[in-house]
């Protein structure tokens, strides 16, 4: 069930109506909601559901059984478990076929003749969050983080929640289940900006990002070679900003829409392309995922505390995972090379010139700085975005072949990436302002915007909405 989609804007009006009837019973409204949430997933397949159910029983289970406990072994044991469990799951499902293909392929290097036969998984609607989400409560427990949860339930409804299971943000045990502990509430103001950020969501996804996938990137990636150099220097700005934009409008959607249950969930991201290095960046960009990786990953792993060699070993090992959390293509490899290399140097060049102090470097060296950062990560989205690394390099040699011709940025299509500049550039400020503006107004008021701004929507959006890039991992 698509955020953007008839069947949501009939399905959550619903829910909202529902729960908010029976709030003030504590395990009414969370069956509500996981049948909700279940309603909500099996929309696309109801199989994978299964998965899910499994992968929350056994860490509810994994959790019970170590709070049982005092044996370090025990509990180490059990932890394993868990994270073996899994992995062994999202590996079977995301990552099966590609190893496969790969031994084959390698196997034909050496004169090995393999028959590849694909295995036929289908990788089921967001089950790299739900497997994250799953791991994080149980380390939790084993760190003496979080104290498990007794009800089945509970834990499970953590897992499902319908607002963020198919593409985040990625929300941590700690943060959600105390707030199933609340009766929850909602005044007028809270119930306004919540639909302020929905609505915002929406529009980013089909008049910013749909819009800029159906009129040039997904043309210009396809085949490069019959578009002009700044044309397909175009389809990579273009593409930076629509991945943002489709990213974040989920985001969004998430949080306006859990916000109207009184749930409060994390920002997911923080204007990420005015970063002026990539570390900047990976502070700004998927939020969750990168707050994830850091505590679960790279801190595991000895973070900065066993010397400078393992630093940059650590960083390297937590963006290849990373890149490769996205998919089983070699594409991902390289473009988290890509990161890994450039991250890796900029930590080298603090060590030896000392890192600056915000406010310490002159204006021209903050610009060139933020330049050669948003230079790196749009031509590292090239590789992500390409159908194979062949495809990738022709784009590259495409964009430097110059000519002043460019028919196919239309007006459209540049009024749309302007505005989605001057998008990424408007202060929080601002936006709180367009919120405060929205929230004053009389209901009547904000009920007759919203149907303008869907109208609008329905006109410039002429053509068929597109799945949010983000599900595909």
């Amino acid at each position: 069930m698509l955020f953007h989609s008839l069947q949501f804007l009939l399905f959550l009006p619903l829910v909202f109506a529902l729960y908010w009837s029976i709030h003030q019973h504590r395990r009414a409204r969370q069956v509500l909601l996981l049948i909700a949430s279940f309603t909500f997933y099996m929309a696309w397949n109801p199989a994978p559901v299964v998965l899910i159910l499994y992968l929350s029983t056994v860490d509810y289970a994994l959790a019970r059984l170590m709070v049982r406990t005092e044996s370090p072994r025990w509990r180490k044991f059990l932890v394993t478990v868990s994270v073996t469990n899994n992995l062994s799951v999202l590996g079977v499902f995301k990552y099966a076929d590609w190893i496969t293909k790969s031994v084959v392929d390698a196997a034909g290097y050496f004169g090995v003749e393999l028959v590849y036969q694909p295995l036929g998984l289908i990788l089921p609607v967001g089950l790299s969050f739900v497997v994250f989400q799953c791991l994080s409560y149980t380390i939790d427990v084993y760190r003496n983080e979080l104290e498990p949860r007794e009800s089945w339930l509970e834990v499970v409804l953590f897992i499902s929640f319908f607002p963020q299971i198919v593409a985040g943000p990625i929300v941590r045990a700690a943060d959600f289940l105390p707030q199933l502990d609340k009766t929850p509430e909602l005044n007028e103001n809270d119930g306004a900006r919540a639909l302020f950020r929905i609505a915002s969501g929406m529009f980013k996804k089909l008049v910013i990002a749909d819009l800029l996938a159906a009129n040039i990137v997904d043309r210009v990636f396809a085949q490069p070679d019959n578009y002009t150099g700044i044309e397909v220097w175009a389809a990579a700005l273009a593409y930076t900003l629509q991945i943002y934009y489709d990213f974040s409008a989920y985001s969004d959607i998430a949080i306006g829409a859990a916000a109207l249950f009184g749930f409060y969930i994390k920002e997911n991201f923080d204007k990420p392309y005015l970063s002026t290095n990539l570390f900047e960046f990976w502070r700004r960009w998927h939020i969750s995922l990168g707050r994830w990786l850091f505590d679960y990953l790279y801190v595991p792993l000895g973070g900065n505390k066993k010397g400078k060699i393992f630093t940059l070993w650590n960083l390297w090992v937590v963006m290849i995972l990373g890149s490769v959390w996205h998919g089983a293509d070699w594409r991902f490899v390289v473009w988290g090379v890509i990161h890994g290399v450039v991250l890796i140097c900029n930590r080298i060049l603090w060590w030896t010139f000392g890192k600056p102090k915000p406010g310490e470097r002159p204006l021209y060296i903050t610009l060139l700085s933020w330049a050669a950062t948003f230079f790196i990560v749009m031509e590292a989205r090239v590789v992500f975005r390409a159908p194979d690394i062949s495809m990738a390099w022709r784009f590259f040699l495409e964009q430097w072949k110059w000519s002043f011709a460019a028919p196919n940025l239309t007006p459209l299509v540049l009024t749309v990436m302007v505005l989605a500049i001057a998008g990424h550039l408007m202060t929080h400020k601002m936006y709180e302002r367009m919120a405060q503006w929205f929230i004053a107004v009389p209901i009547p008021a904000r009920a007759v915007s919203l149907v303008v701004i869907a109208l609008c929507i329905k006109e410039v959006s002429s053509f068929e909405v597109q799945p949010f890039i983000y599900f595909q991992f």
